[in-house]
C-alpha cells in the first residue's frame, strides 16, 4: 500500500441537518433530531477523506467496524461536523478515531476500522455471490 498511509491523516464532512436526516425519516426513532445512523455515514465520510486521495488505483476501503457513542441530540438546522483522524495502519486495515460535534457541543465519538481493497476483485466477488442467490448485480 501507498507509503503516505500512515497516522496523523485527517479528514472531516459537515452537514446541516435537515428533516431526512432525523430518526423519523430513517426510521430509527421518533424524536425529530438527527438519526445516529445519519452521524455514522458522516463518521464514515470523515473517515474516506482521510485517505481518498492516497489509495493505490484501482483501489477503495470498506467499513468493517464502528464502535461509537451518540450522546447528544442536534435539532434540524444546525450544522454538525464530522472528524477523522488515521491512528493505525496494519496492513490493509486502517483505524480511525473519529468525533462529531454540532454548533454547541461534542455528539459523539468512537474508533472506525476499515480495509483497502481490490475494486475490481471485490466487485468479481459481489457479483459471485448475487449470482449464487439467484438475484442480479
Amino acid at each position: 500500500m501507498s507509503a503516505e498511509l500512515k497516522p496523523g491523516l485527517r479528514g472531516s464532512t459537515e452537514i446541516v441537518v435537515g428533516t431526512r436526516d432525523t430518526a423519523p425519516h430513517v426510521g430509527s426513532g421518533k424524536i425529530k433530531v438527527l438519526a445516529t445512523p445519519v452521524m455514522v455515514n458522516l463518521m464514515e465520510a470523515a473517515a474516506l477523506n482521510a485517505v481518498e486521495g492516497l489509495l493505490p488505483e484501482g483501489h477503495q476501503t470498506v467499513g468493517i467496524r464502528l464502535e461509537i457513542s451518540h450522546v447528544a441530540a442536534t435539532p434540524v438546522g444546525m450544522r454538525v461536523r464530522a472528524h477523522a483522524e488515521l491512528i493505525k495502519v496494519d496492513g490493509r486495515k486502517l483505524t480511525f478515531r473519529v468525533f462529531a460535534e454540532d454548533e454547541k457541543e461534542p455528539i459523539g465519538e468512537g474508533v472506525h476500522e476499515r480495509i483497502i481493497v481490490n475494486v475490481a476483485r471485490f466487485d468479481r466477488r459481489t457479483r459471485e455471490k448475487a449470482s449464487r442467490a439467484g438475484i442480479g448485480y
